[in-house]
């Protein structure tokens, strides 16, 4: 039985590792499937800042480095739906681990998102990684995921 505090998706990608490893660690990338703003810096102890929504602001540290095969970092909320997100979830007090794998076709991309605080909280991650990981797939693969509807700016 799974954890139950733990997300765990997968989501099989038509391109390359490489590609979608810049799409998860090169700004300009990033932003063509979530956020208003992002600053990393993927090497271990580097910057992972993304404003998700236009005021949502994830932050952690990376503290693993594959290219083109696994990404691991932590995570919390700076700010999250305009409040002080660092009371239930703070930056840095979750792990979101990323293993891209290359198959026939493209990238299996599997992730796992733990140190979850709670159900609730667990719940509504899910629902963020089910919404992102679809919209990082079209845009990996060469597509225009449209507008998000999570942003709020």
């Amino acid at each position: 039985m799974a954890e139950p505090l733990v997300v765990r998706r997968e989501v099989q990608i038509a391109a390359p590792p490489a590609t979608v490893f810049a799409f998860l660690t090169d700004p300009e990338k990033i932003l063509r499937w979530m956020g208003t703003e992002a600053d990393v810096e993927p090497h271990a102890g580097g910057l992972y800042l993304v404003n998700v929504s236009g005021k949502d602001i994830a932050r952690g540290r990376f503290i693993e480095v594959i290219p083109v095969h696994r990404l691991a970092y932590t995570f919390g909320w700076d700010q999250m739906d305009g409040k002080d997100g660092r009371k239930e979830m703070p930056p840095g007090s979750s792990l979101i681990e990323i293993d891209l794998i290359e198959e026939a076709g493209g990238t299996l991309l599997r992730l796992t998102h733990s140190g979850l605080p709670d159900a609730e909280t667990c719940a509504s991650h899910e629902e963020g990684w089910i919404h992102y990981m679809g919209r990082l797939a079209v845009a990996a693969a060469g597509g225009d995921p449209g507008p998000d509807r999570h942003r709020t700016t």
